[in-house]
């Protein structure tokens, strides 16, 4: 945990490798100090049929899921710190966005727990 889903046009990963956008967001995820560096996962997913406001535009959108726990301040902080990079490493980019989601502790599980 967490888990970091970037969802992007076509076009960002011919911009950019896509090792290097998901080492952004690791490297940004984890300069945080929320996340224990061997839990921060990072996946790409990117599109060819999409449509943005009736249009082609290019964008990037992360799903951040986090386990519960955190503050909203501490949320806030994380957003704004991968929106900021992701904006330097594409500044031509119309739309760069994240929402971030809480885990339940109570109703999560993975293999290691059973």
């Amino acid at each position: 945990m967490p888990h970091f889903v970037i969802d992007c046009s076509q076009q960002i990963i011919e911009l950019k490798s896509p090792e290097n956008i998901m080492q952004k967001v690791y490297d940004t995820a984890e300069s945080t100090g929320l996340f224990a560096p061997d839990d921060i996962k990072v996946r790409i997913n990117s599109f060819q049929h999409y449509t943005v406001g009736n249009t082609k535009a290019d964008f990037i959108h992360v799903f951040a899921n986090i386990m519960q726990g955190r503050n909203t301040e501490q949320k806030a902080k994380l957003s704004k710190q991968i929106v900021t990079e992701l904006k330097a490493m594409f500044p031509e980019v119309p739309i760069i966005s994240i929402n971030i989601r809480d885990f339940e502790k109570a109703t999560y599980c993975n293999k290691a727990m059973i």
